[in-house]
């Protein structure tokens, strides 16, 4: 008898015992805050459920090396933090990502913000999204405040004032390194594809260039290169020799007015400052007052359901907690620079980035233009934009001449760009080369890594 109840009060326990969860993921840096903050709040509200965030400590370029193998034998977590396009949709397409399709909490996310975890067709979806990043321009106050210099909202106020601050000479008007190859990726990133939804009208010409209607020898695709190739006569003697992270230190420095920022480098500006001048940020210039602005709000990462988890009714508990209100709250406040994707409106206490997420209000978002269907080839139309920046910025090739190459390889694979159209069945499909694609200049390891780079 006394077996009996033994064995009955085991069985009930483990009837009533919480499910586990864990979550994987390239973002090591957040495991603070998903232990102190966004689990606890997750596990308040349902306390049968517990959730272990299990991030790869080796970063970003290992975790997709390594998650295909551990989705393949079984030993992946429950849920997945995605990337964006055709790296996730690999495993979708591969049957290790569950269809979620059919989740109400869907209806909180824009068609473009769910865009990145799509089948091809748009008629799938199979990650809940999480978070974006925002591109513009951090500035010195004290240095604005002394030439009474007011923050730029045209191309015209934009060269007024780095014109004021070169004449100046107490600042150097604008920190952008374009040696090596990190500068090349971020002054493309940062640069290229920041400023450039003001031409191609967003969303529109970024469509417009999927569909063939529109060639990157357009005015509106040319445009863009040539104002960078203008930035660089604002750089300083020196600015065309310094890289990426030199930049950056000339900027927080105090001895540079102006930085092409990237959200997610907000914290770590402002860490740098230490508070020893005031900052500010500005939204990328439209090209002339009364234009409509748009800004590069780019699909950066969203959380999917392994489709062979055990426990996928949690799971999906999990998920709809994540297309919550109370989560998108906590997410931008605790990750500092990745901004939430739902569609409820967000205040970050942070003051930077609050101004940032502010944009949204009164700009159009427009996402990476080159991420969705063109990195379908080697080397990615990404990488290209690498290449052409740095061509570009040191004197090297023309605006027209770098987006005359782009075009033309574009016109070599890209059916809705070709003269004559291939067969569909000639057509690339997404595939384990993208992510360890060899970029046209760049080794595979540097590829990878240029990858992680933009991505975390």
């Amino acid at each position: 008898m006394k077996l009996f109840i033994a064995i009955a009060a085991l069985t009930a326990s483990a009837a009533n015992a919480p499910t586990a969860l864990c979550i994987e993921s390239w973002r090591y840096q957040d495991q603070a805050s998903w232990d102190s903050t966004l689990i606890p709040a997750f596990e308040a509200k349902h306390p049968n459920i517990k959730v272990t965030f299990a991030p790869n400590l080796d970063g970003s370029a290992a975790y997709y090396d390594q998650l295909p193998k551990q989705l393949a034998n079984g030993t992946a977590c429950d849920l997945i933090t995605a990337r964006p396009f055709d790296t996730s949709l690999e495993l979708f397409n591969k049957g290790y990502l569950e269809d979620v399709t059919d989740m109400p909490v869907l209806d909180n996310f824009s068609k473009t913000a769910k865009t990145a975890w799509q089948t091809d067709d748009g008629k799938i979806t199979f990650a809940v999204p999480m978070a974006s990043v925002i591109t513009g321009f951090i500035y010195n106050k004290d240095a604005f405040d002394a030439l009474a210099i007011e923050t730029p909202e045209t191309q015209d106020d934009f060269y007024a004032a780095l014109d004021k601050l070169k004449e100046d000479g107490t600042f150097i008007p604008l920190a952008m390194g374009g040696a090596g190859d990190f500068a090349h990726a971020y002054g493309s990133e940062k640069g290229f594809m920041s400023i450039g939804p003001n031409y191609w009208k967003g969303e529109e010409g970024r469509l417009a260039l999927l569909d063939g209607s529109e060639k990157l020898t357009d005015e509106q695709w040319v445009d863009p290169w040539r104002q960078l190739l203008k930035w660089a006569s604002y750089t300083g003697d020196n600015g065309m020799s310094l890289t990426q992270e030199e930049s950056m230190e000339l900027f927080m420095s105090g001895a540079a007015a102006v930085y092409p920022v990237g959200s997610w480098e907000l914290h770590d500006l402002e860490e740098g400052v230490n508070g020893t001048f005031p900052m500010g940020v500005f939204k990328p210039p439209v090209p002339a007052e009364g234009n409509q602005c748009y800004i590069q709000d780019h699909i950066d990462m969203a959380m999917a359901m392994n489709a062979a988890s055990p426990h996928k009714e949690a799971a999906q508990t999990f998920l709809d907690w994540v297309g919550s209100e109370e989560f998108s709250t906590l997410y931008a406040n605790e990750l500092p620079g990745f901004f939430p994707l739902s569609t409820f409106k967000v205040s970050v206490d942070d003051k930077l980035q609050n101004d940032m997420i502010s944009w949204r209000e009164d700009c159009e978002s427009s996402i990476r233009p080159f991420f969705q269907f063109l990195d379908r080839h080697d080397p990615t139309t990404t990488a290209q934009s690498f290449t052409a920046c740095g061509e570009v910025i040191n004197g090297v090739k023309s605006p027209e001449e770098a987006a005359a190459e782009m075009q033309a390889v574009l016109e070599t694979w890209y059916e809705p760009q070709m003269a004559t159209k291939p067969s569909p069945s000639t057509m690339p499909s997404p595939s384990s080369a993208f992510t360890a694609v060899a970029f046209k200049g760049f080794g595979t390891t540097f590829a990878a890594a240029i990858l992680a780079a933009l991505l975390e």
